[in-house]
């Protein structure tokens, strides 16, 4: 070192020594402030400062980093020193809540020093601290502190944190103030990061947490009601989020929530949600509040509605079977009749009186949760698809739905009730898996409101079978738009008739006659009988049916008579009485006007009927309520040998009757058409698939037509397996040769 160096050098410490003496003077009177024995600094006392620190730290251009280095390292050494001297003495002092509330005004002292030191050595920040890359200064005075206090205190901290939580969480009262500030200098620790408040502290109070709750489960599980045990959850959860709010970091929230979630819900949900007050207790007694808050405590949890879904669809489903038994016990007790339709409607009724009451719960109490509404609908499924008194519940709707519309037709009903009745059996029907087999009971009650109903409602049937449309598309209604469509054509033409006749003085009929031509494609399929018809009606046929040739050469007309309907006058000994009968009734009464007694086999062979026909009719008017014909030998039933006479003798209080011809139960046929219907549908899907895929698995083929078939029927397996067979052998689709489970599509 040469000479000139060594005195610079030497002149430097000097300086140095010189401007650090002065800024030991600053450093005391800070520690005066903070104690408030001294006030404030004056702009003079401040420039003096600053200047000396400016002046100290301009020496470093004359000799490298030295000074400003000495100044950085002075400055550490001096906090360092207050807080080993002073800071520390003080803590260690302390306990609890007075060793926090030291700690809250030792950092708030120390910043506030931070604060004027590094104030008056700004320069080593603007030039030092960035050529060097070292900590600002504000920086290092916050290091030396976390390093020396609070690395020391900062278990002791902790566990005087948690220990007022707790005492709060049991009722004591505590100064949140206090707890807000501790809880800041742990975030403030991480300059802005929360790593310290993490490790420091939420890990330990968050198992803490844990444990207290944990405790807490276990006593209030057996001593509250499921209802009790709820609202205590629910207040510890608002009593936590309120925690956070005041003095607990934002980013516990979640984290703590879930502690006291999982120890009190999770853990015991099973045990909560079967206690004897558990969920079916809650759902028996309509407990709306109780179960809307069971679904805010549990929608949270992980999986936590899978066992509320499960418990709420074995209560709707046993309410369903409860509700079919008490019917199926009604009938059998004779309360009811069987298959009649009392029992239907009142089936029917109660089945759309719990969905009303349970989807009320899945909108309302439960939120519109897709795993409520997904437990709804298996729950009803499982039972609308059950058979009830040995018939099944789509025959049953379809009763229901006819019984609404016929008191709508007769205005028992208003327009709105009969608008809200259309929406619930709608929403059952979406239930119900054989949808065609509704469709085609449905469609049998349809065509008897619009042929025999006087009061039918065209805007009401048109209403249903627009909600129809939309719940199942334009396919499933086609037929029956089709049938009131046709009635109100039939109208037309009626009219056009009645202009036939009164232009045509050739055509005379005989008596008054209504026809309603139909197309056959859109009814039901009717049971026909080449009936014979007596002299009076062959007439009226006939001029029906020149009028209609000579509208239409290319078309033929097939006449339903049993679909018919008359109005005879029967001249009795007392007093002439019209009779209201069925065109098969009228036939039979008519060929007594030629014949004062008729054997059964006489009445046969002039009307070609059948015996399973004619035994109805003539049962109706020999041993119903309405004796028109007497029979020989009385009895209630009519047998082959029996004999018939008109009853002159006959009279009634009324001036007209209606004798009803029994209706024959037709179920059987309709189940065994729709069997048929359903055998085309999956020879059709089968091939829509085949043709659309060319190559498949005979599993996968299965599974494909069940989901493609499946809004209108679930197809039986067994069946589409002979389906297959028959296609195989019809040349539609062919085996693979090396696989024979692999189908190919024929083109």
């Amino acid at each position: 070192m040469t000479k000139s160096k060594k005195l610079r050098k030497d002149n430097n410490v000097q300086a140095m020594e010189q401007g650090w003496a002065i800024m030991e003077d600053g450093i005391a009177k800070v520690k005066n402030i903070l104690e408030e024995l001294e006030s404030q600094f004056s702009s003079e006392e401040y420039m003096r400062l600053y200047t000396t620190m400016f002046n100290l730290a301009g020496r470093n251009k004359i000799d490298d980093d030295y000074i400003c280095q000495q100044l950085y390292n002075n400055y550490k050494e001096s906090l360092q020193a207050y807080i080993m001297s002073t800071v520390n003495p003080s803590l260690r002092d302390k306990h609890d809540e007075f060793m926090l509330m030291e700690l809250v005004r030792r950092w708030s002292d120390h910043k506030v020093m931070v604060k004027w030191l590094s104030r008056f050595l700004s320069y080593l920040d603007r030039y030092f601290v960035v050529r060097k890359k070292v900590e600002s200064v504000k920086d290092l005075g916050f290091s030396c502190f976390r390093d020396m206090a609070y690395g020391e205190v900062k278990h002791k901290a902790k566990d005087a944190v948690i220990a007022l939580i707790n005492k709060e969480r049991e009722g004591g009262q505590i100064d949140r103030a206090l707890l807000k500030n501790v809880l800041d200098v742990f975030v403030e620790m991480g300059k802005g990061e929360i790593e310290f408040y993490t490790d420091d502290f939420e890990d330990a109070m968050l198992k803490d947490t844990a444990h207290y709750y944990s405790r807490k489960a276990s006593q209030w599980i057996f001593q509250d009601s499921c209802s009790d045990y709820m609202l205590k959850v629910e207040e510890c959860l608002k009593k936590e989020k309120n925690r956070v709010s005041h003095y607990l970091h934002s980013s516990s929230e979640t984290k703590l929530l879930e502690q006291v979630e999982n120890e009190l819900l999770v853990v015991c949900a099973n045990q909560l949600l079967e206690k004897e007050s558990g969920c079916r207790a809650l759902l028996r007694d309509d407990k709306v509040d109780e179960l809307s808050r069971m679904y805010r405590l549990f929608h949270n949890i992980p999986k936590g509605l899978e066992e509320v879904a499960k418990i709420f669809k074995e209560h709707v489903h046993s309410e369903g079977l409860m509700a079919i038994q008490m019917i199926e016990d009604a009938t059998s007790n004779k309360t009811l009749k069987a298959g009649g339709a009392r029992g239907e409607h009142a089936l029917m009724t109660t089945f759309i009186e719990l969905h009303n009451k349970y989807s009320a719960y899945t909108t309302g109490c439960f939120c519109n949760n897709a795993i409520l509404h997904k437990a709804l609908k298996q729950a009803f499924e499982s039972f609308c698809n059950q058979v009830v008194c040995g018939t099944s519940n789509a025959d049953h709707l379809a009763s229901y739905c006819d019984y609404i519309l016929k008191k709508g037709g007769s205005e028992k009903i208003s327009d709105e009730a009969i608008d809200e009745s259309m929406d619930k059996i709608v929403k059952l029907l979406a239930y119900i898996s054989d949808k065609d087999l509704f469709a085609e009971f449905s469609r049998k009650k349809l065509s008897r409101r619009l042929l025999f109903d006087r009061n039918v409602n065209d805007d009401h049937e048109r209403l249903f079978l627009t909600k129809l449309k939309q719940q199942c598309g334009g396919q499933f209604t086609s037929k029956m738009e089709g049938m009131v469509t046709d009635l109100a054509l039939a109208k037309e033409n009626q009219n056009q008739f009645h202009e036939y006749l009164i232009n045509n003085n050739a055509a005379i009929p005989g008596m008054d006659l209504t026809v309603n031509v139909l197309t056959t494609g859109f009814w039901p399929t009717y049971k026909t009988c080449d009936l014979r018809l007596p002299a009076e009606m062959v007439k009226c046929v006939q001029v029906f049916k020149e009028h209609y040739e000579s509208k239409t050469k290319h078309r033929k007309l097939t006449w339903i008579y049993s679909l018919g309907s008359c109005s005879i006058n029967g001249k009795f000994d007392l007093k002439t009485i019209e009779l209201l009968v069925a065109t098969y009734q009228g036939a039979v009464l008519l060929l007594f006007n030629d014949a004062q007694r008729l054997s059964y086999s006489d009445i046969k062979t002039q009307l070609n009927f059948e015996d399973d026909d004619l035994m109805r009719v003539l049962h109706s008017l020999s041993c119903s309520k309405y004796k028109i014909l007497k029979k020989d030998p009385d009895s209630k039933f009519v047998s082959p040998n029996d004999y018939f006479e008109f009853n002159s003798k006959f009279t009634d209080k009324m001036r007209r009757i209606r004798i009803p011809l029994p209706v024959v139960d037709d179920r059987k046929k309709v189940i065994q058409d729709v069997d048929n219907d359903r055998r085309y549908s999956i020879d059709a899907a089968l091939v829509r698939i085949m043709k659309g895929r060319k190559i498949l698995g005979h599993q996968q083929l299965i599974l494909e037509c069940v989901e493609m078939l499946s809004h209108m029927f679930k197809p039986d397996v067994k069946v589409i397996k002979k389906r297959i067979e028959d296609l195989l052998a019809r040349d539609y689709l062919e085996r693979d040769a090396e696989n024979p489970n692999l189908y190919k599509y024929v083109a």
